[in-house]
């Protein structure tokens, strides 16, 4: 039951993975495709991550997969934050263009 229950999570990190995909070619400009990328793609990975540890079973694994949730959810919202601030600045340097 619980592999199931794994295998469910690893499709629905597929389709936010998916989700933020399609955020990254529709959305107009850099600040909202740099959003839809950090915001799906941690909850994306999150979902998988935790999938993949009830697929294994193996606690080693799950550390493994824990340790990558942790880094995503620290680096993430700086990288974020970074490139942001650097879109603003630019926006500010040039106006009219983004």
């Amino acid at each position: 039951m619980i592999p199931a229950i794994g295998w469910v999570l690893c499709a629905v990190g597929l389709f936010f993975l998916l989700v933020a995909a399609l955020g990254l070619v529709r959305l107009p400009d850099a600040l909202a495709r740099q959003h839809a990328a950090t915001k799906a793609g941690t909850v994306a990975a999150t979902t998988f991550a935790v999938g993949a540890a009830l697929v294994a079973g193996d606690g080693a694994w799950t550390v493994r997969l824990a340790v990558i949730v942790v880094l995503l959810l620290v680096t993430l919202p700086v990288a974020s934050h970074t490139l942001s601030r650097a879109a603003a600045r630019e926006a500010g340097r040039n106006p009219g263009k983004e």
